[in-house]
């Protein structure tokens, strides 16, 4: 029996665990589920690339976030590229595309949160995505995203004290 034929139960038992965490990830960076689905498999392809100078072993946390990151600024850079090349040929007003969000997102508290987050700098909303959904510590965020610990840590507190500032003014708003 090869390695890589022993290895496939572990790869299975890692991406099952944290396939959800990577999909929202990639899902805060693009805000598109189609496109997010498409940076999480090219990164489990890339990870599993890698994982052959590795003896097929799972791939650690942040390697993956990591990896991820970078495809995702890839296709980033590439759609902006495709998108000036279309806008020379056709005008066209983007729209809404809310009918694509999951059912989750049709409650009226979660848009208004998607939105505050959306509205952070990109700096903080990379590193609130990567602690409450990557599930990652500070260090780990700091070897992903190339920050000390602390600098990690801050910008979460900044994400956290902006988001709250937003929300309680929004509710305010709503409720008089």
């Amino acid at each position: 029996m090869s390695k890589r034929s022993q290895r496939g139960p572990e790869w299975k038992e890692w991406v099952s665990e944290n396939a959800p965490r990577l999909l929202a990830y990639a899902r805060q960076r693009c805000q598109d589920m189609a496109e997010a689905e498409d940076i999480l498999q090219d990164t489990l392809i890339k990870l599993w690339h890698y994982q052959e100078e590795r003896d097929f072993c799972a791939p650690d946390l942040p390697l993956a976030f990591s990896v991820m990151r970078y495809i995702g600024l890839d296709r980033g850079r590439s759609k902006g590229r495709q998108e000036r090349r279309n806008q020379k040929i056709v005008q066209f007003q983007s729209g809404n595309d809310l009918w694509l969000d999951t059912p989750a997102e049709d409650n009226e508290e979660a848009k208004l949160l998607r939105g505050a987050i959306g509205k952070l700098p990109e700096k903080l909303r990379e590193v609130l995505t990567l602690k409450i959904w990557g599930g990652l510590t500070f260090a780990e965020i700091g070897k992903v995203l190339s920050l000390s610990n602390n600098t990690a840590a801050s910008r979460y507190r900044y994400a956290l004290e902006q988001l709250q500032k937003k929300l309680v003014y929004l509710r305010d708003a709503r409720h008089g």
